[in-house]
């Protein structure tokens, strides 16, 4: 793992985690459990309103989670209920959190390589509703970030599992003062609540 984002993840205090989170945290952690004691592989997608903020953030760090817990068979996804574009702050709290950015295009949806271990394949973002390739079809947990998005899908099609985690959007603090400070505390609390979750998954106590 590139080592800015091992110093980073590692300073993740998991004290921040309340018990409230805890107990919203911890089926995601048994679906995790379950999926390996199955020996199926693990989907998770991510899904916020408009695949631009919260969904990208939980689908990367629980990429990174996953790996720095040696979790295997975890892909991670997110998309929307509609496309826009990730937006370039979120990319921005992504930099300064130690991952390393590759810009692939410059049109109104760019792409993004997003990369936390030089061994392992990048992660390819840009905004896309949650039922576009390459989002898995059927065998998924969706994880419901927002309230708007869990409000408006009551039923996500192909998903074995619904899990409401849910923050608030950053995009609240666009163009204030408090715009990097809030995309900072939001990248930080979602990073931190995936390290508690998959944190949970002890793989050696799973029988398989």
């Amino acid at each position: 793992m590139i080592s800015e984002v091992t110093q980073y993840f590692e300073a993740l205090d998991l004290r921040e985690v309340s018990a409230e989170r805890q107990a919203i945290l911890q089926p995601l952690a048994h679906y995790i459990s379950t999926k390996i004691q199955a020996q199926q592989p693990i989907n998770l997608t991510f899904i916020c309103t408009h695949n631009s903020r919260r969904s990208h953030l939980g689908q990367v760090w629980a990429q990174v989670a996953a790996a720095y817990f040696g979790i295997k068979n975890v892909s991670s996804f997110s998309g929307g209920t509609e496309a826009t574009a990730c937006n370039y702050r979120t990319i921005a709290a992504f930099e300064r959190a130690g991952l390393k950015i590759n810009k692939l295009s410059e049109k109104e949806n760019p792409v993004y390589e997003i990369r936390f271990d030089e061994l392992t394949a990048p992660i390819v973002a840009f905004s896309k509703v949650y039922d576009q390739a390459p989002n898995p079809s059927s065998g998924f947990a969706a994880i419901m970030t927002c309230d708007q998005a869990e409000a408006n899908c009551p039923f996500i099609p192909g998903a074995e599992k619904r899990l409401p985690i849910m923050y608030i959007d950053p995009k609240v603090a666009d163009d204030t003062p408090d715009e990097v400070a809030t995309y900072d505390a939001r990248c930080r609390q979602i990073a931190t609540e995936m390290k508690w979750a998959l944190g949970q998954v002890n793989v050696t106590n799973i029988t398989v």
